[in-house]
């Protein structure tokens, strides 16, 4: 009996443990801080305009559901750092607890144009909070392993991927985004498998960008083009670009490009004889000779 009761005693002290009774100090690092909330879609006292979709086209939509996402963010990073910096600490806990749950929301890239800042940007100001991203992201990709696969870290490159894309949002004027555009395509075209069109576009953007980069940006698009996406056309647009404009930056380049030309312009096997051999006759056409002249002497029947 003395073995019953202790059973039942154990399960008396466990109950309200169990039920939820005074456990709050055990799971105190997962709540959210105190404080009221508010409604995302319908905020108070916040007048929302109405977003017209009349004949709206898909880009449009997505380009202004991005502008939105990355201002979002964008502000809730500068209401935090003003709430640190004016001593607000439960409002900086707010603020510091809303934006790590905005980071773990995963944005898919509906269209991935419109998900990359526009070709309109300038690199005209030199800003020292982009600085120090630039030089952080040039960090991690060496702790990555830029340059040397053996030692590649995923989860460090893909810190240093974050830190360039965040100088370009966060600072978009600084003459740091161009550079930070060719090394998000490097990253996005070396290291992570078929994103080699993103990497597509962030290369022709860091052109866009600053057309005179000192990055080798046409030679890294002209080999994308060449052997990731076979567009035999735009490898040759951009291997000739790179004898043009690129011709100081590396020799090597120079001559895989110039080589490269040659050998994409020449005729495929079979090619050579497609376009000597006379059309094939319809079953109706006359007798050759009143098609074509004599070839040994000349002259038109």
């Amino acid at each position: 009996m003395s073995t019953v009761r202790s059973a039942w005693l154990a399960f008396a002290v466990a109950c309200p443990v169990l039920c939820g009774c005074q456990t709050d100090p055990l799971f105190e690092k997962q709540r959210k801080p105190d404080g009221p909330v508010t409604r995302i879609d319908a905020p108070p006292g916040v007048e929302l305009p109405n977003i017209s979709v009349v004949d709206q086209r898909e880009v449009d939509l997505v380009e202004e559901m991005a502008t939105h996402r990355a201002m979002y963010h964008r502000t809730l990073r500068l209401l935090r750092d003003y709430y640190k910096e004016k001593g607000y600490v439960q409002k900086g806990k707010w603020a510091e607890f809303e934006l790590a749950d905005l980071n773990k929301v995963k944005p898919f890239k509906y269209i991935m144009a419109a998900e990359i800042p526009a070709e309109s940007l300038r690199p005209s100001d030199s800003v020292a909070q982009a600085d120090v991203l630039y030089d952080k992201g040039l960090e991690l990709m060496k702790q990555g392993g830029h340059g040397v696969p053996v030692f590649f870290r995923e989860s460090t490159m893909k810190d240093a991927l974050k830190a360039f894309i965040e100088l370009v949002q966060t600072y978009p004027n600084s003459d740091k985004i161009d550079d930070a555009a060719f090394y998000i395509g490097e990253i996005y075209k070396e290291y992570f498998n078929d994103q080699e069109t993103i990497a597509v576009e962030w290369y022709q953007r860091a052109l866009q960008w600053n057309p005179k980069t000192p990055h080798p940006v046409r030679f890294q698009l002209a080999v994308v083009y060449d052997f990731r996406l076979h567009d035999r056309a735009r490898a040759l647009e951009y291997y000739h670009q790179v004898l043009g404009a690129e011709g100081d930056l590396d020799r090597s380049n120079v001559v895989f490009s110039t080589r490269r030309i040659q050998e994409l312009v020449k005729p495929r096997e079979g090619e050579a004889v497609a376009r000597t051999s006379p059309p094939a006759r319809p079953p109706d056409a006359p007798p050759t000779a009143t098609l074509a002249g004599d070839a040994s002497t000349g002259r038109t029947p």
